[in-house]
């Protein structure tokens, strides 16, 4: 009987010639062979013990070497992240649902003491009149709008108890203006009182918990035009004002700490041509209204100074359609454009010559400039001391030194930050201003909590926010 070579049952030897040999000769026959036939099986169970033992390691090496890539994978890329971050952190800012006086209201008395009609004046189809204070209609046609995109500095929510911000949308540089300087009959039978609204304004905010709760330090407030909410402005001095300058606010009532300086909207059409002299054989060009009060009284000075100047345009002109088109036309056609105080340090005329790419030169020793922490204004611009400009010859003697390539350069500058000063400008002006409301955030968040568990103030101290 032999066993198999796989180790099974034992099988019958058949009939062979080797039976018949002796037992000499078959121990030297027989052995031989199965010697080999032993060696055989053994490496055949090595060579199979072997192929399995690598298939296990080569499993193992590959399951460590997946397990190790994935546990030692690098990060999702930061901009995902960060992206993530930002969203979760942009400030949410909730829009008031003011009765619609302090809004269309005032939009359409406006339009009715000048003769316009009910369509014109109607909800659904706003026609709001373009001036130099128009930044309260920009910005809360921007709010209303259903196609904000991601990429807005705020997030506009419907769930005040979300909000960082509240946006207050009174038009009150309009409603500063709504009767005319010379009313018609019609006109005068109803008047308008910009004082009443102010007082409504506030009594509406002072009955709302949102405003109780903080005493309005997370309201936005927009008080473009100088004289806007004169009369309320104490009861909303806490609130963050959006403002031109602060020529005739006190320290205790607004500051660039807790404030944001807005540019004017700019009242001539911008400049579409590229950088450069050519087409501008104007020196210096001015154009406004000569005699102004406080600061603006140096007009009048300067205007006597370089009336006679060569190659100096400098004209009195009021608002109206062919004073903006002769402004615009000297504007950009000029190298240089005079930017001299008005009744408060700052005029829309600076806006107007950025738009014009014509180098302001500024005379105003204490004007504020929106966008400081983004804009470096003495790229763009010249700042004389108001001692200096109104020392006869100063001023044009000054800047027939500066040579054409400074020129160039100033206007370079120039175009590289205009879009800060269009309204109209997706990613422009709008933009800008809720960067800088929102970064009010924090100190907001400071004073509220300070506010908390302050035992006691001193009436006679100024508030840490209105500090400059």
């Amino acid at each position: 009987m032999l066993m198999s070579e796989r180790g099974g049952k034992p099988r019958k030897s058949r009939s062979s010639p080797i039976s018949s040999l002796s037992p000499s000769s078959f121990s030297f026959s027989f052995s031989a062979p199965m010697l080999s036939l032993s060696r055989m099986v053994r490496r055949s169970y090595l060579a199979k013990f072997l192929v399995a033992f690598l298939s296990i390691l080569s499993l193992y090496a590959l399951l460590h070497s997946v397990s190790f890539s994935s546990s030692s994978a690098p990060p999702p890329p930061a901009s995902t992240s960060s992206s993530s971050a930002a969203s979760s952190t942009t400030p949410k800012i909730y829009l008031y649902d003011l009765p619609s006086k302090f809004t269309y209201g005032v939009l359409r008395s406006y339009l009715l003491a000048r003769g316009g009609t009910d369509r014109s004046t109607s909800d659904s189809h706003p026609r709001y009149p373009g001036h130099q204070h128009s930044a309260e209609w920009w910005l809360f046609s921007d709010l209303i709008r259903p196609d904000r995109g991601p990429d807005s500095p705020i997030e506009v929510v419907s769930d005040p108890s979300q909000a960082d911000l509240f946006y207050v949308p009174f038009f009150s540089s309009l409603s500063l203006i709504v009767n005319p300087i010379r009313p018609t009959e019609e006109s005068a039978m109803a008047l308008y009182s910009d004082e009443q609204m102010q007082e409504e304004l506030v009594e509406w905010l002072e009955r709302h918990e949102y405003w109780k709760r903080n005493n309005g330090r997370d309201h936005v407030i927009i008080c473009q035009d100088p004289n806007a909410l004169y009369k309320v402005i104490d009861r909303i001095r806490n609130s963050v004002l959006l403002v031109s300058d602060f020529g005739r606010l006190r320290g205790d009532q607004a500051s660039l700490v807790k404030d944001v300086v807005l540019p004017y909207s700019h009242r001539i059409n911008p400049y579409k041509g590229e950088v450069g002299v050519e087409g501008r054989p104007s020196l210096l060009f001015f154009m406004g209204n000569r005699y102004r009060k406080e600061g603006g009284k140096i007009r009048d000075t300067l205007f006597q100074i370089l009336e006679n100047e060569r190659d100096v345009i400098i004209k009195h002109g009021a608002q109206s359609r062919e004073s903006r088109r002769m402004a615009t036309q000297g504007m950009h056609s000029s190298k240089f454009c005079l930017h001299p105080a008005g009744d408060t340090p700052s005029a829309c005329r600076l806006f107007d010559a950025i738009v014009s790419l014509c180098v302001p030169v500024v005379v105003s020793d204490y004007i504020e400039l929106p966008f400081e922490d983004v804009i470096d204004y003495k790229k763009i611009a010249i700042f004389v001391k108001t001692s200096d400009a109104i020392q006869p010859g100063f001023l044009t003697s000054m800047l027939r030194t500066v040579d054409t390539e400074k020129i160039l350069e100033y206007q370079q500058e120039i175009k590289k930050v205009k879009h800060y000063f269009e309204y109209e400008t997706p990613n422009g002006t709008v933009d800008e201003i809720w960067r800088q409301v929102s970064s009010k955030v924090p100190l907001i968040k400071l004073m509220i909590n300070r506010d908390k568990r302050l035992v006691s103030t001193d009436a006679n101290t100024t508030a840490c926010s209105c500090i400059c």
